[in-house]
């Protein structure tokens, strides 16, 4: 167990850190999470704990550097590189995106989301940056059509993270991709994953660069997050966790990744912007803190103040977001509960109602592998945990879930 704090009145009260790691260590002592790593950053104040084990069977201590996958909460930080280039005047927001991504030219839209896949119409208008940008660009990962023809047909061309096989190099992911007719018309819907996925596809056409290496000299580099990639190189493998899906009728847990010779040992084909980066609570920590601070780090720009504002404000109207409000509401039980922020903006959730502990404008994103990472503009303060269980079980959700409502009944000014 470690307590680090550094910098005075922060206004987070002492019994409150006290509590946020009591409640922390509950549940890694009940058995059902090994370990796990959280931050809390206000003001000049930072404070982190380390609790619990590398592995389900004890061995390594969790440390502050240990290294996590951090699955969806890729998402808020890959969407940095596409920010700069619209700062640049190199992307603009309502231009069509078919100059960069032809394959996604003359789309087809399916006429009912459930319906066979040639049974079509032409796409009202092209897809166009923002639609990208906000995911609405006509298809994705949508938990309540589960077993229609053209969900089934994106698992099968492997057009997603996660599965058995991992997703093809940018090039045939983009042809696979093409010969999909979209579910909805572009611009109409919110929709989960393949646009943050498509997102990397077009920063690194539009760069000539590769997508991680567009993000390590504009974003990880200057932020110094120096344990941030797309895979985790050998003399550090040994920070990296496995990661755990337990049994969902047993709890057992099963190893779904492990570190050596797994997933994240050696750099993929496809650059995940949607799911695929490993990080730290400290490199997580400069990123949000930067967005809290419009755009600058330690006095040089990564953002200009608008992009930031763009991307953490809700950029979705009522009938965009039905598909959202919908898997909230009436499948509460796909995500245990989370995802009921109200608004999205550009690669993360936007807080847009009260319902819960949290306050309206709070910004960040979970994974599906136990992490969740937000920033809270009122109150100026980061939050940051991260485990190695994934969320096959409600286990990982719950721990986030008290950790969030200790963290706010901690702040006493």
């Amino acid at each position: 167990m470690s307590l680090n704090l550094t910098g005075q009145h922060s206004g987070l009260a002492e019994t409150g850190l006290r509590r946020i790691r009591d409640v922390l260590a509950r549940h890694v002592e009940s058995g059902k999470i090994p370990g796990l790593v959280a931050l809390v950053g206000r003001g000049g104040e930072t404070h982190v704990e380390a609790v619990g084990t590398m592995r389900h069977d004890g061995g390594a201590p969790m440390r502050r550097d240990t290294i996590f996958r951090m699955a969806s909460t890729s998402k808020p930080v890959t969407m940095a590189a596409a920010m700069i280039l619209l700062d640049e005047c190199r992307l603009r927001l309502d231009d069509p995106v078919e100059p960069w991504l032809p394959e996604l030219a003359d789309r087809r839209v399916l006429k009912r989301i459930d319906g066979p896949l040639d049974d079509t119409l032409p796409a009202r208008r092209p897809i166009t940056v923002r639609d990208v940008l906000t995911s609405t660009f006509g298809l994705g990962m949508d938990m309540t059509v589960l077993g229609t023809p053209i969900m089934n047909a994106v698992f099968e061309q492997g057009l997603t993270p996660n599965l058995p096989e991992p997703m093809p190099e940018p090039d045939e992911w983009m042809r696979r991709l093409g010969t999909l007719p979209l579910m909805h018309q572009p611009g109409e819907r919110w929709q989960y994953q393949i646009s943050s996925d498509l997102l990397g596809v077009l920063v690194a056409r539009v760069t000539g660069q590769s997508f991680e290496t567009f993000l390590r000299e504009r974003v990880f580099d200057p932020l110094g997050m120096k344990d941030t990639a797309f895979h985790v190189p050998a003399d550090k493998i040994d920070r990296l966790p496995p990661l755990y899906t337990p049994d969902p009728q047993t709890g057992e847990f099963t190893v779904w990744d492990e570190a050596e010779g797994g997933r994240h040992s050696r750099p993929p084909a496809f650059q995940d912007g949607g799911g695929g980066l490993v990080s730290t609570v400290d490199d997580y920590h400069a990123y949000f803190r930067m967005l809290l601070n419009g755009g600058m780090h330690e006095g040089e720009r990564i953002l200009s103040r608008p992009a930031v504002e763009l991307m953490t404000t809700n950029r979705l109207t009522p009938e965009q977001n039905t598909a959202r409000t919908t898997m909230a509401r009436d499948h509460v039980h796909a995500s245990f509960g989370q995802g009921q922020h109200g608004g999205w903006g550009m690669g993360m959730a936007v807080r847009t109602y009260r319902g819960d502990y949290a306050p309206i404008g709070q910004f960040g994103w979970d994974g599906g592998s136990g992490t969740s990472t937000y920033a809270d503009p009122h109150h100026q303060l980061t939050g940051i945990l991260l485990t190695q269980v994934g969320m096959s079980t409600p286990d990982s959700a719950r721990v986030i879930h008290d950790f969030w409502t200790t963290l706010y009944q901690a702040i006493d000014d």
